[in-house]
């Protein structure tokens, strides 16, 4: 019997779709035989993806196998945000450990950020955060059967794997990065570039699952456009196509998706983008200094007195100390409608005529492209995070821009845009709109200013 338990333990080694067959009673679909195999017998693996083909299920299969079939072993696993961790890969991980044989699940011991053998503590996987600010989280990971798990790598500063690289040169260690290919740069693109001899490689698209409903695909392709970026990336796993004249680059958006920062200690700021019939769609943008508090709300098809009844609903609903310093609308033409009746019932709302002069009259050609300006900056300092919002990272990520004659800067417009067969970025504009403020801090004062006097550009924390 125990040569026979031996055996059974040394199939199981060798093999992870073995494994995960007896084991956990399932079978992989293609992709995830073939991701398992190359893990067996590669050192480093990379796999980009497209949305919902079962990555994360494949990511708790490996943890379990290297972790049940190799002893003593250290699986640190690291993602970009801790949500992704403990709400995603934990779970999962956990979920799948209840299909295990009785005999194998009593050996594991589950805490809050770690997974330990009983009879074994120092063999387990280990949840660290790859944050920025704090790469050394990766530090002091040593031994033999040492394996790094990466999810969503391509949120992963590439200083994250610099100081990973010790524990990375181990003879015999495994790094395995999965992930949507949110940007064409970075570690996780490097992989599938100036690395591409070092790792195995894969790209799995909607099309290589079994999970992905057609149908689903079929409303990306609606939604976004068959040769969308973000097509390319949720359906097809592949990379974004990013031209040299894309104002905001669809990484610095992704990067703050997935970030984990608290919000300012400031009132927040609304803005409010107008429209009224047809296919355009007002919109209401929520931002509390550093962070998008919430996706983006839109609707359509309602007058303007409607419309100013949705915006004070939304006004009156949240708690007296969260509600906006300003709410800042784009006055041009219906808006300065709203904006009048908003003042009347009592709300802090200001008209924003995006088509008057910037701040920087040198730099810029009109205020809209200004805040949009403002907005890259707010992204580029990394210490911010969007809402997850698909249609909103879509849209700031289609913008483009161009230099004038006279040297300013200029940012697409909406008929522009709508000639290259996109849709009105009208989510896009109100969160642009919410850069048209001063800072504004609790218990502060709230004042009207002039955009060609006030503004201070030298401090950066008029940026709320």
């Amino acid at each position: 019997m125990a040569k026979d338990a031996a055996d059974t333990l040394e199939a199981l080694h060798k093999d992870p779709v073995l494994f995960v067959r007896t084991c956990l009673g399932v079978e992989p679909q293609k992709w995830q035989r073939e991701a398992l195999t190359a893990i067996a017998s590669n050192s480093k693996v990379a796999i980009r993806s497209s949305h919902g083909v079962g990555k994360t299920a494949f990511l708790a299969w490996v943890i379990l196998w290297m972790l049940l079939t190799r002893v003593p072993t250290k699986i640190p696993c690291t993602a970009n945000s801790a949500s992704q961790l403990e709400q995603v890969l934990w779970s999962e991980i956990k979920k799948w450990a209840r299909k295990l044989p009785k005999g194998f699940q009593d050996e594991l011991v589950f805490g809050a950020d770690k997974i330990t053998l009983k009879n074994v503590p120092e063999s387990g996987a280990f949840a660290r955060t790859a944050r920025r600010e704090a790469p050394e989280a990766l530090q002091g990971f040593h031994g033999e059967n040492l394996a790094f798990i990466v999810e969503e790598a391509s949120g992963i500063d590439p200083i994250i794997f610099e100081v990973a690289q010790g524990a990375i040169s181990t003879a015999g260690s495994k790094l395995v990065l999965v992930g949507n290919p949110n940007s064409s740069v970075g570690y996780f693109a490097d992989a599938f570039g100036k690395n591409a001899d070092q790792f195995y490689k894969m790209t799995v698209s909607c099309y290589d699952s079994e999970m992905v409903s057609p149908e689903w695909i079929e409303d990306m392709k609606r939604q976004f456009g068959e040769e969308s970026n973000t097509f390319r990336i949720r359906c097809l796993g592949l990379p974004p196509e990013e031209d040299d004249n894309t104002l905001i680059a669809r990484s610095l958006i992704e990067s703050a998706v997935a970030r984990d920062v608290e919000a300012l200690e400031v009132h927040p700021v609304w803005g409010v983008d107008i429209a009224r019939f047809g296919g355009d769609r007002s919109a209401l943008a929520k931002r509390k200094g550093n962070v998008l508090i919430e996706p983006i709300k839109t609707w359509q098809g309602k007058d303007l007195m409607e419309t100013v009844g949705i915006i004070l609903t939304e006004y009156e609903s949240v708690p007296y100390f969260e509600r906006p310093s300003e709410l800042l609308v784009d006055s041009i033409g219906l808006g300065s409608g709203v904006v009048d009746r908003l003042v009347e019932l009592g709300l802090p709302a200001r008209g924003i005529n995006v088509s008057e002069s910037p701040a920087l009259r040198e730099k810029y050609m009109k205020l809209r492209d200004e805040l949009w300006f403002r907005a890259r900056e707010w992204l580029e300092a990394r210490d911010c995070k969007l809402a997850k919002d698909e249609k909103l990272i879509h849209e700031l990520a289609s913008v483009r821009y161009t230099i004038t004659s006279n040297g300013k800067f200029k940012a697409e417009g909406k008929d522009q845009m709508k000639k290259r067969g996109l849709k009105s970025p009208d989510l896009a504009d109100a969160f642009v709109l919410t850069f048209g403020t001063q800072a504004s801090r609790v218990g502060g004062t709230n004042t009207a200013f002039n955009w060609s006097k006030d503004l201070d550009y030298g401090n950066s924390s008029w940026i709320v």
